[in-house]
């Protein structure tokens, strides 16, 4: 019985724990990330959408889950923008002519910002393409989502209509 209650303690701890480890997470990851836009002009810092919810996703032009997420995040961005969702594309690209030419033929209407230095995607540790945080109005990373599958949507709208409706 001993252990158990001190099993259920240490798991209490260790969510505790993680919860206050994502807390303000937003202003660590802007601090950390040098964004631009694709012609090298600084980007809007990440810590000023704070009190937005925010859906981040590192995309890279040889990416064909990328390219058929396009349509997706140009949905969210037109459906949600007014509630207070804002969408950054974070390009990961070696050479800016590929993004430019990809968002020639996949045009994004929302935030387009590039991490040459792929500092953001170190921070965060993006591992697979795309990659999406979900970031709440508080600045907590509360989903992170790797790939882009079309089934998976619905999950993802619930979640960031619930988010949007929080009081930060």
């Amino acid at each position: 019985m001993r252990k158990i209650k001190q099993s259920f303690f240490i798991i209490v701890l260790l969510l505790l724990c993680s919860k206050s480890a994502l807390a303000d997470h937003l202003e660590k990851i802007s601090s950390a990330c040098d964004l631009k836009t694709l012609d090298g002009k600084p980007a809007l810092a990440l810590q000023e959408l704070k009190g937005k919810v925010v859906y981040m996703d590192f995309w890279a032009s040889w990416c064909p889950p990328c390219v058929k997420s396009f349509p997706f995040l140009n949905q969210l961005e037109s459906d949600m923008k007014e509630h207070g969702l804002h969408v950054i594309g974070v390009n990961l690209d070696e050479k800016v002519k590929d993004a430019e030419e990809f968002l020639t033929k996949h045009p994004a209407h929302f935030s387009i910002v590039a991490d040459p230095a792929k500092t953001c995607a170190k921070v965060l540790e993006v591992m697979a393409m795309p990659t999406s945080f979900i970031i709440d109005k508080k600045g907590n990373i509360r989903h992170v989502h790797q790939g882009f599958r079309p089934g998976e949507t619905e999950e993802l709208r619930a979640l960031l209509a619930q988010l949007v409706m929080e009081n930060p």
